[in-house]
């Protein structure tokens, strides 16, 4: 109790406020606070350390990212005894992919605690994710790996992860696509390319074929998003015949 006094007495009013909504949120008294704030502040706000080094969460988000991995490795390592390596690594992926870590920072309100130039609504949806693995890197090196742990079992293990419904969710269409297209020996090609139209924001517009016939089209922000969203449309074109191979 004289620990928490301590470090509340030396903080500013706005850093009291943050320290507590924390402590919250984490469930444990996190002891550096500059590790945590480190991990919401956007490189947008351009702050340097005494040495000219940036402090922003993207160091602590490769961290993070590296501590989730192997918690969520052991875990399924546990759970499913009987798993092969390749099934072992699939069901990793599924659970942390960026859609899911996303949904993960937006259900926990990470966004409320981020500093930033840009405007929040902007900066797109992977923030969420991104500074929930910065998150993570921070507890991690506050608290060491056992903390961190236990918060990745609290907040992703056991409210999210049901492993009969990770085995049927498809991660990525447009894997998933390129996978029965070789296995059924069809030729595919995907012609994406830049389309930005009337609207300021660059857009991309991909077409895709199989066997020489354009099946779907997609179009999205980015070329990524843009091939998933087609891909997902030849999904659901085809699903009974994917379904059965």
């Amino acid at each position: 109790m004289n620990f928490i006094r301590k470090i509340v007495k030396t903080q500013s009013s706005e850093d009291k406020e943050f320290y507590f909504e924390l402590k919250n949120l984490l469930n444990f008294t996190p002891k550096k606070i500059s590790k945590y704030k480190k991990a919401f502040t956007h490189r947008s706000v351009h702050l340097i350390d005494k040495n000219g080094n940036p402090i922003n969460y993207e160091r602590l988000e490769f961290l993070g990212d590296s501590i989730l991995g192997a918690v969520i490795a052991a875990y399924l390592y546990k759970k499913v005894p009987s798993g092969s390596e390749g099934y072992l690594t699939q069901m990793r992926s599924k659970i942390v992919s960026r859609e899911h870590l996303n949904e993960l920072g937006k259900d926990l309100e990470l966004i409320r605690f981020v500093k930033s130039n840009i405007d929040k609504k902007t900066v797109g949806d992977n923030i969420h994710g991104n500074i929930f693995e910065a998150l993570v890197g921070a507890i991690y090196l506050d608290k060491g790996y056992n903390t961190a742990q236990k918060f990745i079992y609290e907040n992703v293990i056991l409210p999210y992860i049901d492993i009969e419904k990770l085995e049927g969710k498809i991660t990525s269409y447009k894997g998933l696509i390129i996978e029965w297209c070789q296995k059924k020996k069809k030729k595919y090609k995907f012609d994406t390319y830049e389309d930005s139209g009337n609207e300021n924001i660059k857009h991309f517009s991909v077409k895709i074929s199989i066997d020489g016939q354009q099946i779907a089209k997609g179009r999205a922000t980015s070329k990524k998003k843009a091939e998933e969203q087609a891909s997902k449309r030849v999904y659901y074109t085809f699903q009974k015949e994917i379904s059965m191979s």
